[in-house]
């Protein structure tokens, strides 16, 4: 077996072992040349977190995705080495599978530094899914829960839906432009009635009188509310597309691109691929920084900023979010990082200048007497997360954590009032090398409260930007959602280091004063569940709630290197009484085809 043949780095990134640096770096040097990212849905993230939990490999940030393509082939170089150093076994050889296949797939970044500086293109992959769905799905996750998660926010109904696209980059020297694109097509359904979407606008703003649209007689439209009726998609829609530059071993890019801030596989608390990707700019510590002195007690650290618009929100129109990201690795096994988040300005409220900005990202303190005005600082949100290899059993037990809070600056010092998403994963199970078994739970209903809930007016929400935490009417953090509680489970067996066989579940509960139980029933005030009545009536919806629960079936499997086949079939019941009286059954039968050619065309 043969490792990467990429030089070594030193550990400020500044180039080769041995080189003299007081001299300029040659135009060939891996510090200079610019990588694409790797999109965060790629098969490439759980096979690298597997080598990572079996021990054999260390400077993975798993907290910061995604990652470029050669920053990977620079993380694959130690595991290349374990690998040939550890003792024979089943182990061993399924740690091989994961590495063949992971050369394989970054092949084109082990030919050596100097042939991306003559530049070079490729496509990517080219694909089609096809999604069959039979029943009512949800596709709410500001409010009753969504069918599907973590899919770019793509559309979906009841009937046959069709995603087909393609992905390919160009690179040169330290530039590179990435697109991927695709064209989707959805069936009509009928939507929420209007008293349905009028009941959830009630929970946004807290008023029972709330704004109807002359022209309709209807409530105003709002994306975060799939009011009906909802006509056929079909619309060609860009996934990511940037340009981007390499310095220093930063990415500095400006377009539509992937981010997911958390160590958890089935969502991020502080950022997902759950919504549609925002247009940002953004700056990207690609490889571990080391500084002298101080990395001898946090370790190497990468850090990770992007600030763009957000779509879809009305109230008010056209925000603005930046996020900020640092993560350090003090030991080998412990990772730990701080993250915010902040949507700020919109038209109506304040203006999106450097002003409107610089008074958001310094501003710490309690917004007061400023909420609500053109100087009030924005909705902010504060992250923390860490994974660690276990003692004792590091080859075997990853714990981590993801955690979000709202107008603290940080889940650490105020932990009663944060959301959290705590994960154990077992990189194998004794005797059946080939099996890995992952847990996660997801809880955004804070335990410390003075009433019985907080009607969905916390976690990803604010008074002022009432579609919250959210990009073209979906949540971008975690898919859980407002003041519900759940999680997820994943029992995989690796039929190699990129097919696999797996078995998921997944539950999902609304609080059930968050939720109404009708979009008519009303308490009065003073009733248990009515802290908060409408000034208008003097009461509120009856409380209700919604339940979600799936189990969910996987099959991954190659067909020669290039031609991957992803089957996913899955089993859903959810009950929302505001919405469909009973339990309501929905299957989710999906098949995607994916090629990935080999050919890469230099210039």
């Amino acid at each position: 077996m043969t490792a990467n043949p990429l030089p070594a780095q030193e550990p400020g990134g500044a180039g080769p072992s041995g080189r003299d640096p007081s001299r300029p770096e040659p135009v060939c040097e891996p510090s200079v040349l610019g990588s694409p990212y790797i999109p965060v849905d790629s098969w490439v993230y759980p096979a690298m977190l597997r080598l990572y939990s079996l021990g054999l490999v260390d400077d993975v940030f798993l907290g910061m995705r995604p990652w470029t393509r050669a920053s990977v082939s620079h993380m694959l170089e130690q595991a290349g080495a374990r690998i040939e150093d550890a003792d024979p076994g089943p182990a061993t050889d399924e740690a091989q599978d994961i590495y063949d296949a992971l050369m394989r797939e970054l092949r084109d970044d082990t030919e050596g530094p100097c042939l991306a500086h003559r530049g070079n293109s490729r496509i990517e992959s080219t694909y089609t899914v096809v999604r069959g769905i039979s029943g009512t799905p949800l596709r709410d996750s500001y409010h009753l829960g969504s069918t599907i998660v973590n899919d770019y926010g793509r559309p979906y109904e009841n009937g046959f839906n069709n995603y087909t696209g393609a992905s390919g980059y160009a690179a040169a020297g330290r530039f590179v432009l990435y697109v991927r694109g695709e064209f989707q097509g959805a069936p009509s359904a009928a939507g929420y009635s209007p008293a349905l979407a009028q009941a959830l606008a009630t929970i946004d703003t807290g008023l029972l009188q709330i704004a109807i649209n002359p022209a309709t007689g209807l409530p105003y439209l709002q994306t975060t509310i799939p009011q009906g009726p909802i006509g056929t998609t079909t619309q060609g829609r860009v996934i990511e597309a940037y340009a981007s530059a390499h310095y220093l071993n930063h990415e500095i890019s400006f377009g539509k691109q992937d981010d997911w801030l958390g160590p958890g596989l089935g969502g991020g608390m502080a950022y997902s691929n759950n919504a549609e990707n925002i247009y940002s700019f953004r700056v990207n510590r690609v490889e571990p920084l080391h500084v002298p002195g101080l990395s001898r007690i946090t370790g190497p650290f990468r850090y990770d900023f992007l600030i763009g618009p957000l779509k879809g929100h009305t109230y008010p129109n056209a925000p603005w979010v930046h996020v900020e990201k640092l993560s350090f690795r003090p030991t080998e096994n412990l990772e730990f990082g701080f993250e915010r988040t902040v949507i700020w300005g919109g038209e109506g409220h304040e203006p999106i200048t450097l002003h409107t900005f610089l008074k958001s990202f310094f501003s710490f303190s309690a917004a007061g007497p400023l909420e609500g005005t053109r100087d009030s600082p924005g909705a902010r949100f504060g992250a923390f997360d860490f994974s660690y290899r276990l003692p004792f059993v590091r080859k075997w037990l990853t714990l981590y954590s993801d955690s979000e809070v709202h107008d603290d600056v940080s889940p650490i010092d105020a932990p009663r009032r944060a959301a959290y998403r705590p994960g154990l994963y077992l990189s194998h199970v004794p005797g059946i090398p080939k099996l890995d078994i992952r847990v996660e739970a997801a809880s955004t209903d804070p335990s410390s409260t003075n009433t019985a809930s907080h009607y969905g007016h916390f976690m990803y929400y604010e008074s002022l930007q009432q579609q919250g935490y959210t990009n073209n009417g979906q949540l971008f953090g975690d898919w859980i959602g407002r003041e519900d509680k759940g999680g997820q489970a994943w029992i995989t067996y690796h039929l190699g280091g990129n097919e696999w066989i797996q078995v998921g579940v997944r539950n999902q509960k609304a609080a059930k004063y968050f939720i109404p139980g009708s979009t008519t029933q009303t308490i009065p005030a003073g009733s248990n569940g009515c802290p908060r009545p409408d000034p208008g009536t003097n009461t509120c919806l009856a409380p209700g709630g919604t339940t979600l629960n799936d189990i969910n079936f996987q099959v991954v499997k190659r067909i020669g290197k290039d031609f991957e086949v992803n089957g996913n079939f899955a089993f859903e019941h959810w009950k929302a009484p505001i919405y469909l009286p009973g339990q309501q059954t929905v299957t989710t039968t999906t098949v995607q085809l994916t090629w990935f050619p080999k050919q890469k065309i230099s210039f």
